[in-house]
């Protein structure tokens, strides 16, 4: 029997846990995938604040729950095989520790984890406007192998709800972690004109 896919979710405390909800509820419908979840202190409040979803009822979408505090946990090793990582929504904070390797949390020991083994880790960041500084680590973590990806959903969707924004950066970030989905229409060109 092989090992199973396992693909990790990391919510930070930035505003947007709708993105980190959704990705694990569209990534929970794929029973081919082992889900791990961490949470973060500042992600529970966030989720309390923007959502009408309990902490309970988001960390029961998976397979897997870690403590951001747990620096032994199994994801804190390379040895420990996953197929990639999304961090959503990922905050300033969390986006520099990982920049810098400052692995004092789980989130950002994981994130490092999936760097140095090369393996595909997927960060929505959450801020704007841009500094030069969060541009420069966003373009260090890129060089690193990092995927950047804000969640700056496209109009050609027509979206006539805040889900189907949610939804089309949602389902970007899977695309990158090869989780199959319906979350948009994929662009086929415009419509010929008769």
């Amino acid at each position: 029997m092989s090992a199973p896919r396992r693909i990790v979710v990391a919510l930070s405390g930035a505003s947007g846990a709708i993105y980190g909800i959704r990705a694990l509820e569209v990534i929970r419908q794929d029973r081919s995938v082992e889900l791990h979840a961490i949470v973060s202190s500042g992600a529970k409040a966030t989720i309390a604040y923007e959502t009408d979803h309990s902490y309970d009822d988001v960390v029961g979408m998976a397979d897997v729950v870690h403590d951001e505090k747990n620096l032994a946990a199994s994801l804190a090793s390379g040895t420990f095989l996953t197929a990639g990582m999304l961090v959503a929504p990922c905050s300033m904070r969390t986006m520099s520790a990982i920049a810098n390797a400052l692995d004092d949390n789980l989130i950002v020991r994981a994130a490092d984890v999936h760097l140095k083994e090369r393996r595909k880790l997927v960060l929505m960041v959450r801020e704007t406007p841009l500094n030069a500084n969060h541009l420069r680590l966003m373009h260090e973590l890129a060089l690193a192998g990092a995927v950047i990806l804000p969640p700056v959903p496209g109009f050609y969707q027509k979206p006539a709800t805040l889900m189907d924004l949610v939804d089309h950066s949602v389902g970007k970030a899977l695309d990158q972690l090869g989780i199959e989905h319906a979350l948009f229409r994929r662009w086929t060109g415009l419509p010929e004109k008769s």
